[in-house]
């Protein structure tokens, strides 16, 4: 994104008023190569092709500020290769990820990834590096960092049945491959950090924190989201979660969460009376049935319905209730951010 983008970001996440409503979206591998017209394998394996790919989409859609923003990744699977998934690569759908554990027992077999030598972490990290000078020559930035948080991580590194039953019936190791994974989560941010330089931001993305209960988010989510987040004190924290669980709400101003992308299925004014009036809000057009497969006039019947849900409060941003879904057309992503 371009500096004044992202001080939209930046005052967004101190609630400060703005004088136009910002729009932004999430969007990385399931949408941009289909979009561009391109393989999602060329996408992964041509740094000049993702460059060009991620460059279409900030120009032809110049009223959207686009999270995190030039984003290296390969689907899910960046992240969980580190630990030893295999990963397997297909021409135009998102990669599998395979467990290399069966339960949290086998944790004694992980090791802490080093991001700059394990699994498709040092290609996206030497991406990183010979593409921001391009990127900063065009005038753009790299602020944003990210990274898979440690739900999602862990379910693909164990299996996400094996993850859950785990976390119930032997709480004692899924604690320690927590610990493990949260250690992992702050080097791999600062490993993009040394690359970028410029970076004052996170987002960490973990959809699978919200399949558990309050109780067993306090004893086994809790202090984990809130080691990875303090451990980057000045930086804007952005956090994705759209499962249907309000479970993790109440504790975002504790997290430090400055700015929450959540599911179109949670009213606005219901998550801001959880959330507090510390964290901005992002979101709430649903983002498979409206924004990929509705007309434009939905898309904007939903979104002025967003607006008006939200009651022109301060600490808002106009989204999805998630990511964009594979197939979005452009016309509707226009009717999204006409409505401002």
């Amino acid at each position: 994104m371009d500096l004044t983008k992202w001080n939209i970001i930046k005052d967004c996440a101190v609630i400060k008023k703005q004088e136009r409503l910002p729009v932004a979206l999430i969007v990385d591998s399931p949408w941009i190569p289909g979009y561009t017209g391109i393989s999602m394998l060329d996408y992964f394996s041509f740094p000049e092709k993702w460059l060009w790919a991620n460059l279409k989409v900030i120009q032809d859609f110049p009223g959207i500020i686009f999270l995190p923003g030039f984003w290296v990744e390969f689907g899910m699977a960046t992240e969980p290769s580190g630990f030893g998934c295999k990963v397997r690569f297909y021409e135009n759908t998102l990669p599998q990820i395979y467990p290399a554990i069966k339960s949290a027992g086998e944790i004694s077999s992980l090791d802490i990834p080093n991001p700059r030598a394990d699994g498709l972490m040092p290609l996206a990290l030497n991406v990183y590096k010979h593409i921001n000078h391009m990127v900063n020559e065009m005038g753009y930035t790299i602020k944003v960092v990210a990274s898979r948080g440690p739900y999602t991580i862990a379910a693909h590194i164990m299996g996400l049945t094996n993850f859950l039953v785990g976390l119930k019936i032997d709480p004692e190791n899924t604690h320690k491959l927590l610990k493990l994974i949260c250690k992992f989560i702050i080097i791999w941010l600062e490993a993009q950090m040394d690359v970028l330089k410029d970076v004052e931001g996170i987002m960490v993305l973990d959809d699978v924190a919200g399949f558990i209960s309050r109780e067993d988010f306090i004893e086994f989510a809790l202090p984990y989201f809130k080691q990875v987040f303090s451990s980057f004190p000045g930086m804007v924290k952005i956090y994705h979660n759209d499962t249907d669980n309000p479970v993790s709400y109440e504790f975002l101003e504790e997290l430090g969460v400055n700015i929450f992308n959540f599911t179109h299925l949670q009213n606005i004014a219901n998550v801001r009376k959880m959330a507090g009036s510390k964290v901005c809000l992002m979101g709430n057009v649903p983002p498979l049935q409206v924004l990929a497969e509705g007309s434009q006039d939905l898309v904007r019947e939903k979104a002025l319905e967003c607006i008006r849900d939200n009651k022109d409060i301060p600490g808002f941003i106009l989204s999805a209730g998630g990511g964009v879904s594979p197939g979005t057309p452009g016309e509707n992503i226009r009717a999204l951010c006409s409505v401002v």
